[in-house]
């Protein structure tokens, strides 16, 4: 099971704060804490490491909503989504310079409020995805190939692979796994670059997500085939290929 995103409330009027402690409860979120004032925040920040934060602008106290956000990304970059009731130019102008995931008007609906948390989520885990994903291309060298191997990153090191030895290949987003007889790589190249790079002879792209090693094919069915007892899907449009493929090797 997976762990449910943690929420910390800022917001000073405790019967709205704690209304919205329920409602995110009983949407599955875990509320890290309930605080009326920026101290409260930081400490509860540092400690609890929340992924959002709700946050009231009209903090009473020395240090409003906006001011407060301005602390905490010195400590943790927190989505942040604002609480308000007073959205004029001024106050938005000051907010939107924090880089905030969203604004929610009060009075609001409980959906309003899920609505903004569900689309947060999605960014966060989007941000996340994409700096994965820039870090692995940054570090991890491009597979090379020659006539007959591939030579892949595996355990830190560059490995050879026979081209005879790989099954197929999965698309993973843009990432490929090569499927051979005894091991599993996982390569930052996306599948059209490695069909790109494979040579010809001896694969064929039969679905979007596939390429397979022709020789391996142990079994050809109406829409899919089979390789070491794993069915793969055969497009509609590149059975025709596949079966003059067969017929001349």
């Amino acid at each position: 099971m997976s762990t449910p995103i943690k929420i910390l409330i800022v917001e000073d009027e405790m019967i709205i704060a704690a209304n919205i402690s329920l409602q995110l409860t009983m949407l599955g979120y875990d509320v890290v804490g309930i605080v009326p004032r920026a101290e409260d925040a930081l400490t509860c920040v540092k400690q609890d490491h929340p992924d959002i934060v709700l946050m009231d602008i009209n903090l009473k106290g020395d240090l409003d909503g906006i001011d407060t956000v301005k602390l905490i990304k010195e400590i943790q970059d927190i989505a942040v989504i604002y609480l308000t009731a007073n959205a004029d130019e001024t106050h938005f102008n000051r907010a939107k310079s924090t880089h905030p995931h969203a604004f929610i008007s009060k009075p609001f609906k409980k959906l309003d409020l899920q609505r903004a948390i569900e689309l947060t989520v999605d960014r966060i885990q989007q941000e996340k995805n994409e700096y994965v994903e820039d870090n692995l291309s940054k570090t991890e060298p491009s597979p090379f190939m020659l006539s007959n191997c591939i030579f892949v990153r595996h355990n830190e090191k560059m490995v050879k692979v026979d081209i005879q030895d790989i099954l197929y290949i999965e698309a993973e987003r843009n990432y490929c796994r090569i499927y051979s007889k005894d091991k599993e790589y996982l390569l930052v190249m996306t599948l059209k670059d490695m069909d790109e790079k494979l040579p010809n002879k001896h694969f064929l792209r039969v679905h979007r997500s596939f390429i397979i090693n022709l020789s391996q094919i142990d079994e050809i069915a109406t829409s899919h085939i089979v390789i070491a007892k794993k069915a793969i899907p055969v497009s509609k449009s590149l059975k025709e290929e596949l079966l003059k493929r067969l017929q001349t090797i």
